[in-house]
């Protein structure tokens, strides 16, 4: 297949989820074998960060890329998704602000804005990743992820298991197709316990952070008027998190991804273990 990218610039505003300002994403496309590439337009310089796992400085809450020079673009997971499963090779993104919009804090907003966009096939071969030895990666708790041989596409298992009564045990077994993506992972939203809410405000973080963009919970209670919008939200959301992530290996990803109770830092250590024998993988 040849690479794509889009046929026209992108443009979405929003906040940032920790900062509370003003965020303005624009997306270009980009030339061929370009990857996918973030600039902070907001300094002047426009310094680049790409989006590769090897870039990737902090996994705390989510990915966040950074340079030598300590500039950093964060918050890239959902776009990233979004870009995977449209089939965007490469593209040059702007962002105004270190975080990209938090939008209502689900892929939904830059799968809708993006899919309406027709993508330009473009002169270049366009490399698979092709897993050929189950890697894994496990940390002091136990949680695990691993990359497996699978023929057909991306196949994502995901295991959570929380104590709030509302999400508890939650699983997803699936091939990752767009028709997936559009109705059971783009619409899921981040989501935390109220308590944790209020300790990272009082630390003067997610100053952007509300109920527009973010499932919040409080014991047995949902607190957002709407309620869930999938009865496995949760579970969703930490698949849409995942794709995004493994797209920062700079390849579609030809394998079987589980995942039991892990987040962005496994997500890196697993990219991490991945590239470092070539034995682990061919680019088809």
């Amino acid at each position: 297949m040849q690479q794509h990218t889009l046929s026209q610039k992108a443009e979405i505003n929003g906040v940032g989820l920790h900062s509370g300002l003003a965020s303005k994403l624009v997306i270009y496309p980009a030339e061929p074998n370009t990857g996918i590439v973030f600039a902070r337009s907001d300094l002047a310089s426009k310094p680049e960060l790409p989006a590769l796992y090897s870039q990737v400085v902090d996994t705390r809450n989510c990915t966040c890329l950074g340079d030598a020079d300590k500039n950093i673009v964060s918050t890239i997971e959902h776009l990233m998704s979004t870009l995977y499963i449209l089939g965007i090779d490469n593209a040059h993104i702007e962002v105004s602000n270190p975080e990209l919009p938090i939008l209502d804090g689900s892929a939904e907003m830059f799968y809708q804005t993006l899919k309406k966009i027709p993508l330009l096939a473009q002169n270049a071969q366009r490399k698979y990743l092709k897993v050929l030895k189950t890697v894994s990666f496990t940390d002091n708790n136990g949680n695990t992820i691993s990359l497996s041989p699978f023929d057909e596409g991306l196949k994502v298992n995901f295991t959570i298991e929380f104590p709030s009564p509302i999400v508890g045990h939650q699983e997803f077994h699936n091939l990752i197709t767009e028709d997936i993506f559009a109705s059971q992972i783009a619409p899921c939203r981040t989501f935390c316990e109220k308590n944790q809410i209020d300790y990272l405000q009082s630390i003067g973080l997610i100053k952007g952070g509300s109920l527009e963009n973010a499932l919040v919970l409080d014991g047995d209670k949902v607190l957002n008027p709407d309620g869930m919008k999938n009865p496995h939200e949760c579970v969703n959301h930490k698949v849409l998190d995942a794709i995004g992530d493994m797209y920062t290996s700079g390849f579609f990803i030809i394998g079987e991804l589980s995942a039991m109770k892990t987040g962005h830092f496994h997500n890196n250590e697993l990219l991490k273990k991945l590239f470092s024998d070539n034995s682990n993988y061919k680019l088809v």
